[in-house]
């Protein structure tokens, strides 16, 4: 399996963001890849870097992905930012259109409330080459899949699920799992994205959500009492070419392993129909109950299983970080899911 990590994501650490409305310190920052490559070294496997990242073929894709409008306000916000008498240094929203606004405005607090969902992706003036770093390292994992590798990895961070066609929100500004499966079907009719982290998939959800070519499908702490709220519920099921297409299975909050593990198995019980001939696995590690964002209880060696399970499919597979934060655990639960991923491939 090949491994890859891009050193340039380091450049986007934001210090803070806004938690049950007081400044808290972010837990997504450089930390979590520390963390987590040392959890892929417990089990024998190393990063590599890729060899570009802001290229014009990351930005075509993303641009399947993504509005036009969006992408150029997450590369030019901050200097239009700073522009402003009396700026922060990092940008954050202070206004946002609730309930859908009518009007896209020209002004840089106007346009940061209408992309930035919530107030948990602050941008600083070395950001955007961050978050493109994060989104070029799920690029390289795809195309090597692309290009006959059965599987690889992408340590992605920021991470990218929450990020829709128009918006950034939960610590997500690119999205670098819709972006693996782009490159997928560049090769594959249809591909299919197993959404394990302990958040909904929103912004994934919205980008796939009336195209029947990509499955979208994800188990997550029921929204109803979790973040993202406002999406993730069993009866949001696609529509137009897309109908089908998108299955949600929201879990009570504070479920463990057992009825984690269960949902897995309802969820690709679910997939079997669409017959997907690829697999982005958008992996978690914050469903454990010691994450700084818990909702879930799932005990390390209960990512075992899970990791096992997905590899069980025999599929062509682009593994793409999502959550989990950092705790003395984290590493561990990296090192859990791969040593599974790697029993189910060998056992297949």
């Amino acid at each position: 399996m090949k491994l890859f990590y891009h050193p340039d994501q380091e450049r986007h650490a934001p210090p803070t963001f806004l938690l049950h409305g007081q400044p808290a310190p972010s837990p997504e920052g450089p930390q979590r890849a520390q963390l987590l490559s040392q959890g892929l070294a417990q089990v024998g496997l190393s990063l590599t870097a890729p060899t570009e990242t802001d290229t014009p073929q990351l930005r075509s894709r993303l641009a399947r992905i993504h509005t036009p409008r969006y992408l150029t306000f997450l590369e030019t916000i901050h200097q239009r930012w700073q522009a402003m008498p009396g700026a922060a240094e990092m940008v954050a929203p202070n206004i946002h259109p609730c309930g859908g606004g009518y009007h896209y405005p020209r002004h840089p607090v106007g346009q940061a409330g209408w992309h930035l969902h919530d107030m948990a992706c602050p941008i600083s003036a070395t950001s955007f080459s961050g978050i493109v770093a994060s989104a070029a390292t799920a690029q390289a994992a795809a195309d090597a899949v692309v290009g006959g590798e059965e599987q690889a990895y992408a340590l992605c961070r920021p991470p990218g699920h929450h990020a829709g066609p128009d918006r950034a929100g939960g610590f997500c500004f690119l999205n670098n799992s819709a972006l693996a499966a782009t490159v997928l079907r560049e090769r594959f009719e249809r591909v299919a994205i197993i959404d394990v982290d302990l958040h909904h998939g929103n912004g994934t959800q919205d980008i796939f959500y009336t195209r029947g070519d990509v499955w979208t499908g994800s188990l997550h702490a029921d929204p109803s009492d979790f973040y993202p709220f406002f999406w993730g519920g069993a009866d949001e099921t696609g529509s137009g070419e897309g109908v089908s297409a998108n299955v949600n299975l929201p879990l009570p909050v504070g479920s463990g392993g057992a009825a984690f593990l269960a949902a897995l198995e309802q969820l690709l019980e679910r997939l079997e129909a669409f017959r997907p001939e690829a697999v982005v696995v958008a992996v978690g590690l914050d469903a454990h109950k010691d994450d700084p964002l818990a909702g879930l209880t799932l005990e390390t060696e209960e990512f075992l299983p899970v990791g096992r399970r997905l590899a069980q499919l025999q599929l062509p597979t682009v593994l793409v970080q999502e959550g989990g934060y950092p705790t003395e655990h984290l590493g561990a639960n990296l090192a859990a899911f791969m040593r599974g991923f790697q029993q189910g491939a060998a056992a297949s």
